[in-house]
């Protein structure tokens, strides 16, 4: 039962930051392993957005698509994905950011086990990693879509 979360301030606001994780189209520009991105519906149900995405992964010869519900809510700052189908057994992924002085911090989870105990040796490890890098992959994305209007450390 893999799980990952990190905690990490940035020079970005939190509502930089939401939009940067909210615009998963983009995400096949500069996220570890992540080979497409297709958003399947989009409703909107008060403050919040509901999507329904298929995500393409690859590693090697390894290719895998799976499907989620993706809840945007910017008022609380909060992105939740929830696993509908694909080769997970389970999946669990949440975003929280936080007002900091100059920025915010970045509160992301994930919990996922894969369907198969195969699939699960050979791209646990890889998983693991990616996971790992999915941080700086947002912060140094972030660096180049908000270059003019990185916050100064005294504050905003």
């Amino acid at each position: 039962m893999p799980r990952y979360s990190t905690r990490r301030r940035v020079a970005f606001t939190p509502e930089q930051m939401f939009a940067l994780v909210a615009d998963i189209e983009r995400y096949p520009e500069f996220l570890p392993l992540c080979e497409s991105l297709v958003i399947k519906s989009r409703e909107n149900r008060g403050s919040e957005t509901v999507l329904i995405a298929t995500m393409g992964i690859g590693y090697k010869a390894i290719r895998e698509r799976f499907t989620t519900r993706v809840t945007l809510q910017p008022d609380v700052r909060t992105i939740l994905v929830e696993y509908l189908d694909g080769p997970f057994k389970r999946l669990e992924n949440r975003w929280r950011f936080i007002e900091a002085q100059g920025g915010c911090e970045v509160d992301f989870f994930i919990d996922y086990e894969f369907r198969s105990m195969a699939l699960g040796l050979l791209m646990g490890a890889m998983f693991d990693t990616a996971f790992r890098r999915f941080a700086d992959a947002f912060e140094q994305r972030a660096r180049i879509v908000y270059r003019s209007a990185v916050i100064s450390p005294g504050g905003v």
